[in-house]
């Protein structure tokens, strides 16, 4: 890509114009922004660093690129920490200043920064490149600092202190001393203070003077003055103001073109961008749509009333069948209406399912997602997601199917980086990598991507597993857990297209990983999790595994973790059509967490199914007795573990296709096994008087609870979360 980077002259932001060369990318522009008057040093401000900006003007001659600046007219107006345009804020003037370069440099596509810690900064940038349509590159982020600083400097990084605020460091001592020159001390104030070695708490700023991107000449700075801003007797504060600077040049460069060039350096003018208009109204061609498939619509919602799921999915008919760019508006169009019924918004959804039954229109499905679902409805975090092709036509659905998760209140805690890092894989729009509700981490569906390109791994289905785990792992450390310990449940999407051969590696693969992990963390309190493997028709970018962990990481690390095998007992099971067997309870796991989620998953296999048949039964019959051995235990372990039905935040139905049945059949059998339970309970347990089901079913090509036996024909994953 063409990146313009936003440079302050520090240490990180030249070094993350090092990075991106080294993945590949061309710096064609810079882009600085500035104090209104040039004798101020340093703004009162929670975003840039303006300290030696009088040297700045001097990176066009160095590098031999074209630098824009801006004055900072702006200020720190909007300080919640994610951002919204606010007029007169001075990150306003970003948008003014890389809306210009990118109208001078139409070819750029990506703005580079050097955030390593700063969620305040690293969203701002992702906002104004969000408006302008550009990539954020942070390949710095999360980064180890101690690691991060000892690179700078082996790859050539000769920068300057040009600010302290942090004890231990002295303005009259350590201003204009070389960063390789301080390493030492910055280290042993980090063991002693805990001190930020690369400076992301305050402590200091520097002035980059030469680099292996400064290829025409190297800054020379003759005299500066000490500037005490603050003589406090721990920590005092100095800036470092330069006075007299020169160019010296490099290799062939000619002296004579090491003075200041006109045509490199551009001043940015013009005013900030009005407020955008209200969002987005339900426009005809897609009301006219809505009103055609009205009839096609089928809906479910679970009873627990603060969080819940509510699904939307079509029937398909030759009359009626559409693509899946209509099909998709339909389904969002219902959801939207759903959620305006129940009293809350897109703002409230902590998690999306999006199935589709043609990876290939991925990208018209994506165009359509993010004009239901935006940052602007989102002001509390945008939803997770996973997206996943499903046979959706051969269960005789339409194109397009959503599961939301909600919650009726402001409590998620989302994290969202659109920026490409080495850390972990972005979120280019509208969905988060990870969601943080009631103590339960809802993770994106990850594949194996190299976060730094963005490419998946080229080995196969089990280093593009290592990698997801790899990322996911990242994720969940931002949340002070990990996938190896806080796991619950690890649901893994195999794509048909995986050979058998690497399939079956890929559980033995997944234990090794989280086994290493335990063993480097040392948690006292591991949960055992459930393993579900599901094989579905393709996957985003062709991959071959996708993983979407639920972790549980409430803050108190008291754990109580039961493994239930299902133990179903005696009792009056001839209105069920089966009496209880030793056997049954292998087809149960259930695992309970501190007595407030009670999470199951029930797998009938084909051989299952063979021993609930009886001779005489014809398939009616058997589907039947299958749908009622799922919900009597089910609701068995929820009675016997203090849950009820109205705790339930999701049931899935995954059935696969070789059943041969449609979602319409399937459906009414098991809501007639739902009201036989009704009916045995004394009425209103399992549905609260919903006009919807529970549950909602999942057409998917097999299941299992490891990667080498996907034959199970029906699995229930019942997720139940006690307020």
């Amino acid at each position: 890509m063409k990146v313009v980077a936003l440079v302050s002259g520090g240490k990180d932001s030249c070094y993350v114009m090092m990075k991106c060369i080294q993945y590949g990318h061309e710096i064609v522009a810079l882009a600085n922004l500035l104090p209104v008057d040039d004798s101020v040093d340093e703004l009162d401000s929670y975003m840039y660093q303006t300290v030696g900006h009088q040297i700045i003007v001097s990176y066009a001659e160095c590098m031999n690129v074209p630098l824009f600046r801006r004055r900072i007219r702006g200020s720190s107006r909007h300080q919640k920490l994610s951002y919204q345009m606010t007029p007169d804020d001075e990150v306003e003037d970003m948008f003014v200043l890389l809306s210009e370069v990118k109208r001078q440099i139409p070819s750029i596509t990506a703005v580079s920064s050097g955030a390593i810690a700063s969620d305040y900064q690293r969203l701002r940038v992702e906002s104004i490149c969000s408006r302008l349509g550009l990539v954020s590159l942070a390949f710095l982020w999360k980064q180890d600092q101690t690691s991060l600083l000892q690179e700078m400097i082996a790859n050539g990084i000769k920068a300057i202190l040009v600010k302290v605020a942090a004890i231990g460091l002295d303005p009259s001592k350590h201003l204009g001393k070389d960063l390789a020159f301080m390493e030492p001390h910055l280290l042993k104030l980090k063991e002693l203070y805990g001190s930020n070695v690369c400076g992301e708490g305050g402590e200091y700023e520097t002035l980059t003077l030469d680099c292996p991107l400064f290829t025409r000449a190297r800054i020379v700075l003759d005299e500066f003055e000490v500037k005490l801003h603050s003589p406090d007797s721990i920590a005092p504060v100095g800036v470092l103001h330069p006075t007299v600077f020169h160019l010296e040049k490099k290799g062939n460069a000619d002296s004579s073109s090491l003075e200041e060039e006109p045509g490199l350096v551009f001043e940015v003018q013009g005013d900030g961008p009005n407020p955008p208009e209200s969002t987005r109204q339900l426009d005809n061609g897609i009301a006219d749509v809505v009103g055609q498939t009205r009839t096609r619509v089928n809906l479910s919602k679970t009873g627990k009333d603060n969080t819940f799921s509510i699904c939307c999915w079509l029937e398909d008919s030759s009359e009626s069948s559409t693509g899946l760019k209509e099909d998709l508006e339909t389904v969002l169009t219902e959801i939207e209406s759903q959620l305006s019924k129940h009293g809350v918004s897109w703002q409230n959804v902590l998690y999306i399912h999006l199935y589709i039954s043609d990876m290939s229109e991925f990208a018209v499905a994506n165009e359509t997602y993010v004009r239901f679902i935006t940052q602007e409805k989102c002001p509390f975090g945008v939803p997770s997601r996973s997206t996943i092709a499903l046979p959706l036509v051969q269960a005789g659905l339409g194109k397009a199917y959503v599961e939301v998760l909600v919650a009726n209140d402001h409590s998620k805690r989302v994290l969202h980086v659109q920026s490409i890092s080495s850390w972990a894989p972005s979120c280019i729009g509208p969905y988060s990598q990870a969601t943080l509700h009631k103590g339960v981490l809802h993770m994106a569906g990850h594949l194996g991507l190299d976060p730094p390109t963005m490419n998946l791994r080229k080995e196969g289905a089990v280093a593009e597993l290592n990698q997801a785990l790899t990322n996911s792992e990242a994720i969940a450390e931002a949340f002070r857990c990990s996938i190896s310990s806080s796991a619950i449940l690890f649901v893994v999407f195999c794509s048909a297209r995986t050979k058998e051969s690497e399939r079956n590696q890929l559980h033995e693969q997944f234990v090794s990983f989280l086994d290493l992990a335990k063993s480097s963390r040392r948690v006292a309190n591991v949960i055992d999790p459930i393993f579900l493997y599901i094989l579905v028709p393709d996957l985003p970018k062709s991959a071959l595994v996708e993983v979407k962990p639920v972790l549980y990481v409430e803050e108190d690390e008291k754990t109580d973790d039961e493994t239930r095998q299902g133990q179903l007992g005696e009792g009056d099971y001839s209105c069920w059509g089966y009496k209880p067997e030793k056997w049954h309870q292998d087809c149960l796991q259930t695992r309970v967490i501190d007595g407030k989620i009670c999470l199951n998953v029930l797998s009938i296999s084909a051989e299952v199914m063979r021993k609930l048949d009886e001779p005489s039964g014809d398939e009616e019959e058997q589907l039947k007795r299958v749908s009622r051995f799922c919900v009597n235990p089910l609701n068995k372990t929820l009675s016997e573990n203090s849950f009820s039905w109205q705790d339930t935040t999701s049931l899935r139905i995954h059935f696969s296709t070789s059943l041969g049945v449609s979602v319409e059949r399937l459906s009414d059998i098991f809501e007639t096994a739902f009201k036989v339970l009704n009916e045995m309970s004394g009425g209103g347990v399992a549905f609260n008087g919903l006009k919807e089901p529970i549950f909602n079913l999942v057409p998917v090509l097999g299941a299992g609870n490891t990667s080498a036996s996907l034959d199970n024909i029906i699995t229930c994953e019942l997720f139940s979360l006690r307020s």
